[in-house]
């Protein structure tokens, strides 16, 4: 008798992080600081869990990675989505530094918040788009460290962290999205997401459980 077929529901916690790499999507100051031209509030709550992962990925010597959506300066078409992205107020403009209110001294507006540091051997993907794979080099440098599966966390949502998660299953990677690492503005459009992407892209799961999977 042929063996049963496996399922996504089936598979090990432990097989679904085979190789793994951990994102770390858009957790820039323009998104994240009080204030900020698109602002994520719930972004912050997230700080804790997308830490701990972190930590967890150093310690195991596993690649961490961070994207950085950049605004490009000449007109576009996410201008009509993004219009904070124009020149009067430069969301993630590339050099442009602004005043946070949680912040005692302005910060570089496209920079990845201070609460998360970017260490020596990360990598920081820079993209002008939602996903993270979309015109960047994302994915041969994850060929070339030889990682099998990716664990996506950071803002928004539905937005730049779905499209990536997205790519990364049509790019053949194993990929979870982290339940408490991921955060919006619009509280039932991020449950939608979720709820779909384990439906049918990956596997929705906490930051402790990640961590018990390594």
């Amino acid at each position: 008798m042929a063996p049963k077929s496996r399922i996504a529901a089936d598979l090990p916690g432990a097989e679904r992080v085979l190789q793994p790499a951990l994102i770390v999507v858009d957790m820039q100051n323009d998104f994240v600081r009080e204030g900020a031209p698109l602002e994520v509030p719930d972004a912050r709550a997230t700080i804790p869990a997308i830490r701990s992962l972190i930590e967890a990925f150093r310690a195991r010597s596993r690649p961490v990675m961070f994207t950085r959506f950049l605004s490009r300066e000449e007109e576009n078409l996410l201008w009509l989505w993004s219009p904070q992205c124009r020149p009067d107020t430069k969301c993630c403009w590339p050099g442009h530094r602004r005043a946070y209110a949680d912040a005692e001294a302005p910060r570089g507006a496209a920079d990845v918040i201070d609460e998360l540091p970017v260490e020596p051997g990360d990598a920081v993907i820079d993209k002008f788009g939602y996903g993270a794979f979309h015109g960047t080099d994302l994915d041969a440098r994850l060929r070339d460290a030889a990682v099998s599966s990716l664990v996506v966390t950071g803002t928004v949502t539905q937005i730049c962290v779905e499209e990536t998660a997205r790519e990364a299953f049509h790019h053949g990677y194993r990929t979870v999205m982290v339940r408490d690492g991921v955060s919006s503005f619009a509280p039932d459009l991020h449950a939608a997401t979720l709820k779909n992407f384990a439906m049918k892209y990956g596997w929705v799961a906490t930051a402790e459980e990640v961590v018990s999977w390594l």
